[in-house]
């Protein structure tokens, strides 16, 4: 089970004292909470990405992430999200291919639309086709990191002609992806199709919600053959701030939530925190609320949290890291821990991914021979061929 933290970036004036960060100011302590957070014993750091303000979460992750990898030795380095329908499919690969060299494959994506409607026709995209868009490019990323001299025809670009990506996948192994949604089955399909990880950042989301999209794609994946239903790679977010005091938690967190950019002068901080993973008192408080979640979404594989939002100032942010590693992962591995069974796969590791495509076992995408899904798919196939061969009598 991996623990971690994800950024969106965003740069707010601190309620308290009415001061706001420059962007640099901002970018700079992204990278001190990245190093902080590795220092602390948490497992993963993730970054979104954008392209507007109030956010500074970089327009091209693997900057940000090349400059962490040259500052840590273990953390594992990836996105939340990459925006798989705005950037084009060849400069992912080659970016990320690139960043997994220079990482020494502590890298994976976490694969997004985006939640920002105007980002589309900046990059001369329709929001309308953010579905399609996000099918077929991700097909072509993964062709992409998978077969050289690739031949390849779509509707959103243009052609590839005898293309190879550049730098390879280190130890041709590409790296692992999860595909990000919270609202869309479409995507929770895909991730199951190709066997990949799926990620719910479940921070806006109730229970009830995120059960249903996490079950979904857990019957997809068995369905397509690349294991138990329960065997699937799952991710959740997450969202906490904690004193020892459970009411000077609320007192101190109440200003930064009231007046945050994305969910400020909405519901009450004692109703969002009824309604979605944001849990604001102490460190126990908030191991038995996450220790919770393996009743609704099994045993699954990442936890991420948000921590460094709202205009908290980064001393908070690193108060708040301290004792997130300190007091309250070490007690959530011990309950994940518990009764796990032993067949349940841990968050791939680049080295799990090497090992497993040597061995032969990697996913085949749409189905492996002898399943369901690849049965389905030729009965598919020869209907659609009985059907053309009758229209062309």
């Amino acid at each position: 089970m991996e623990f971690g933290i994800f950024t969106i970036g965003d740069v707010t004036t601190d309620p308290t004292n009415g001061t706001t960060p420059t962007e640099g100011e901002r970018i700079k302590a992204t990278v001190t909470i990245a190093k902080h957070a590795e220092e602390a014993g948490l497992d993963v750091f993730a970054t979104g990405q954008h392209h507007n303000p109030p956010f500074t979460a970089p327009a091209n992750p693997p900057v940000l992430l090349a400059n962490i990898a040259a500052q840590t030795e273990r953390i594992q380095l990836s996105t939340a999200t990459t925006l798989i329908t705005t950037t084009d499919p060849v400069r992912i690969a080659e970016d990320y291919s690139y960043l997994q060299h220079l990482a020494g494959g502590r890298v994976d994506l976490t694969m997004g639309r985006g939640n920002t409607g105007p980002v589309y026709p900046w990059f001369g995209k329709d929001i309308r086709q953010g579905i399609p868009l996000a099918v077929e490019n991700y097909n072509l990323l993964y062709r992409l990191w998978r077969e050289k001299n690739l031949d390849w025809d779509g509707n959103f670009r243009t052609p590839l002609n005898s293309f190879t990506v550049t730098p390879w996948p280190l130890d041709e192994v590409p790296p692992f992806v999860w595909h990000g949604s919270i609202r869309s089955p479409e995507i929770a399909e895909q991730a199951a199709y190709y066997g990949d990880g799926f990620f719910h950042n479940n921070i806006f989301w109730p229970t009830s919600h995120t059960a249903r999209m996490v079950n979904l794609y857990r019957q997809r994946y068995e369905y397509y053959g690349h294991g138990r239903a329960d065997q699937a790679f799952v991710g959740l977010g997450g969202q906490v701030f904690m004193d020892k005091d459970s009411q000077e938690a609320k007192r101190r967190f109440r200003p930064y939530f009231d007046n945050a950019p994305v969910y400020g002068h909405g519901p009450s901080m004692e109703d969002f925190t009824e309604q979605t993973p944001l849990t604001v008192g102490s460190p126990q408080e908030v191991i038995e609320r996450y220790a919770g979640f393996r009743e609704w979404a099994g045993d699954y594989q990442r936890q991420l949290f948000l921590m460094d939002h709202a205009g908290l100032p980064l001393k908070t942010v690193l108060e708040q890291i301290d004792i997130l590693g300190e007091q309250v992962v070490p007690e959530l591995r011990k309950e994940f821990a518990a009764n796990r069974p032993a067949d349940i796969p841990e968050a791939p590791t680049h080295e799990w991914l090497v090992a497993r495509q040597r061995a032969g076992n990697a996913p085949v995408p749409g189905g492996a021979p002898g399943t369901r899904a690849h049965e389905d798919r030729l009965a598919a196939q020869e209907a659609e061929r009985a059907k053309a061969d009758s229209g062309s009598r």
